[in-house]
């Protein structure tokens, strides 16, 4: 593998911790912002599976749409089909309170729901990557 693309592999990984670690220290503040917070969880998927697509030098496509993306993963790596529904669980905060509306944020039980499902994607996408393209010690930690 190059130097380039194990950078950008890396590079989505990186983000993906950064998203989580967001996502914790928002929700477990003071004064939580959970609408943040669940917005990172679903941040976070999405970016650990892109890194996935890139390391297999698959097009990374724009989307939010997490299942979407775990569907591109499940023609590489069987096992993706396990986080199919996690994919569904994170997909709707990309825009889900991000915006004015009824309910301008969740519960605190949606909150973990949606952080369960992120801090177990991310995991499962390092575990099926080569140590080389993970992140160095130094980065955010990935579970709850």
């Amino acid at each position: 593998m190059d130097e380039a693309r194990r950078d950008l592999v890396q590079g989505w990984l990186i983000k993906a911790q950064r998203d989580l670690a967001t996502a914790r220290k928002l929700a477990d503040d003071p004064d939580p912002l959970l609408d943040t917070a669940i917005y990172h969880c679903q941040q976070a998927a999405e970016k650990a599976v892109k890194g996935f697509l890139a390391f297999h030098d698959q097009t990374v496509v724009k989307t939010h749409d997490v299942r979407f993306l775990i569907n591109q993963a499940l023609l590489i790596e069987p096992g993706f089909v396990d986080w199919l529904d996690a994919g569904e669980c994170v997909t709707p905060y990309a825009t889900a309170y991000r915006y004015p509306d009824e309910v301008l944020e969740p519960e605190k039980a949606e909150f973990e729901t949606a952080q369960e499902a992120a801090v177990g994607l991310v995991a499962f996408v390092l575990s099926v990557l080569p140590e080389e393209v993970r992140p160095s010690a130094d980065a955010p930690e990935t579970h709850g």
